[in-house]
């Protein structure tokens, strides 16, 4: 059985911070073969992420990019597919998916309300907190709750589900990757 995993990092939220790394590793360890794109290049800043035109913009490039790198692979005939991303990530995951018909699990972190046009219903696992300058939280929660998505709101976590609190963050972390675990093992 043939299983690939996608990581789509976010604006400088790489493949090698927590939230990514380690749900890539419990990816790999239930036997996907992990991909990780690059979206360098784009002018990135957080500030941007409240831009619609800029997102918009951006969402091309970075559809552009997966194209590019994901060209060799057949998707559509691979047994499971999951695409595991942050941020601007989400939306570049949820569209791709959308865009070519790929039955792919999404597991997203921080995810911007822009996933409301390509996620599918009940085809995902939702991370956000509740301090989350870069999304509208509400939002967030009532996409969630449309579209009937395992979520779970981390209280006082900012964009990058983190609250200031070292210790509280690592428990949070932990708490957060038995989830996705659990979730990947459901697949």
């Amino acid at each position: 059985m043939k299983k690939i995993a996608v990581v789509f990092p976010g604006v400088g939220y790489t493949k090698d911070r927590p939230l990514l790394y380690y749900a890539g590793k419990l990816a790999a360890a239930n036997g996907y073969e992990l991909i990780h794109l690059d979206f360098s290049g784009i002018d990135w800043s957080k500030e941007k992420l409240k831009d619609k035109e800029f997102l918009l913009k951006t969402l091309e490039y970075c559809l552009d990019k997966t194209d590019e790198k994901l060209k060799s692979i057949d998707l559509e005939k691979t047994d499971r597919v999951l695409f595991i991303s942050k941020s601007i990530g989400t939306v570049v995951a949820t569209a791709y998916a959308d865009r070519h018909g790929i039955e792919a699990k999404q597991i997203c972190f921080t995810p911007l309300e822009f996933i409301d046009r390509f996620i599918k219903d009940g085809n995902g696992l939702i991370f956000y907190g509740s301090a989350d300058p870069y999304a509208d939280v509400n939002m967030i929660s009532d996409i969630c709750r449309n579209k009937k998505l395992t979520a779970y709101c981390i209280e006082d976590a900012n964009h990058s589900l983190e609250t200031g609190d070292v210790l509280k963050d690592i428990d949070n972390l932990l708490s957060v990757m038995k989830k996705v675990k659990n979730f990947i093992n459901l697949l």
